[in-house]
């Protein structure tokens, strides 16, 4: 009899009008989106069909990325822009 190892996340979700943490256990080699799916937020279409994004701690990722134990899955919306690139356009006009 061998034991599944298990691994413990958390998924985030904030938008204008709600918020969630909700903390699982999840078998080891468990995705980004299998977390969103049991987190049950009824987030997972949106992140199948790409209107929504994932990221760990802050560090945009794929939905079928692997978790690692501790890590917390932050559901977002996708980047209008890229942040490095408005920064060098407010740069080149201020020169």
């Amino acid at each position: 009899m061998s034991a599944t190892r298990t691994i413990r996340v958390q998924v985030a979700w904030v938008d204008r009008d709600d918020q969630a943490l909700v903390d699982l256990h999840l078998a080891a080699g468990a995705t980004a989106l299998d977390a969103v799916t049991h987190a049950a937020l009824d987030l997972d279409q949106r992140v199948r069909a790409g209107e929504l994004a994932c990221a760990i701690f802050g560090r945009r990722i794929d939905a079928q990325t692997p978790l690692a134990d501790g890590d917390r899955v932050e559901v977002t919306r996708p980047l209008v822009q890229d942040a490095m690139a408005a920064r060098r356009r407010r740069a080149a006009r201020t020169r």
